[in-house]
């Protein structure tokens, strides 16, 4: 073969000098660590739902092979997720920075998500644990009106000479994507420019608004006042704290005549 044990060896010697350089810089160079002797790359919700979505298109089919085995040798460094954009240094014949954008959630989408969340989020907790119920999965992760990403609103950005649309290094980065989000599941809001906590407060605001309907005693009663809260703002009280609340109420509320 033309390409040799020696040549292979030579790379990594080259690529560890400058990995080497880059970390007297100042730079952290940290590889992702993916998991080894497991099929999955991913084993939570939001993870494995990452990993699901990127491959449903058939326009980044043919890459992706390559760069998850690209992860799995623990090429991948310094990945960073912030809104809008993936940022990571992947080892290849050399080191090659590679950026992803990615296009906010529209703001319509995002409503829309958030409307049908009503009243189906028990907890920040259950929430980034992926412990929701089928229907708010559904919509979630549904292609075309979920969280997810769709091509057309991810650009790719990589130093490699690889001329095609998606190198083999930005795929290692997208999959990485799934890895991180495993353990800090939080960042796919971040990335899409959402604040997840509205889905609870509109969660928190549906079980209040239900608790009142069901309690006669409570018929007409400033449920504001009672939580010494505005009912309209973004952060709500948890489903648990309204229900013991409402009952406190109740029993404090004085008899007539």
């Amino acid at each position: 073969m033309w390409w040799s044990y020696q040549d292979v060896e030579e790379q990594k010697k080259r690529l560890q000098r400058e990995i080497a350089k880059r970390k007297k810089r100042g730079e952290k160079f940290e590889a992702l660590p993916a998991p080894a002797g497991q099929k999955k790359l991913s084993t939570t919700f939001w993870g494995q739902s990452w990993c699901r979505n990127l491959e449903s298109y058939q326009d980044y089919e043919s890459r992706l092979p390559r760069g998850r085995s690209y992860l799995r040798q623990g090429k991948v460094y310094d990945l960073k997720i912030e809104s809008g954009k993936l940022s990571a240094v992947v080892a290849g014949s050399e080191l090659y920075d590679t950026s992803i954008i990615i296009q906010p959630l529209p703001k319509k989408q995002w409503q829309q998500i958030v409307k049908s969340s009503a009243g189906q989020v028990g907890s920040m907790l259950d929430l980034l644990a992926g412990k929701l119920g089928d229907g708010l999965m559904k919509v979630l992760t549904d292609p075309d009106g979920g969280l997810f990403p769709k091509p057309k609103e991810i650009r790719f950005i990589c130093s490699c000479p690889d001329h095609a649309d998606m190198c083999k290094h930005v795929s290692a980065v997208l999959y990485g994507v799934g890895v991180l989000l495993d353990t800090e599941p939080e960042l796919l809001f971040t990335l899409r420019g959402v604040d997840q906590a509205e889905l609870l407060s509109n969660a928190s605001s549906a079980a209040i608004m239900d608790l009142s309907a069901d309690t006669g005693d409570l018929a007409g009663v400033d449920l504001s006042a009672i939580f010494g809260i505005d009912l309209s703002a973004e952060v709500m009280p948890e489903p648990s704290a309204a229900k013991t609340a409402v009952k406190k109420a109740a029993k404090k509320k004085p008899k007539k005549g």
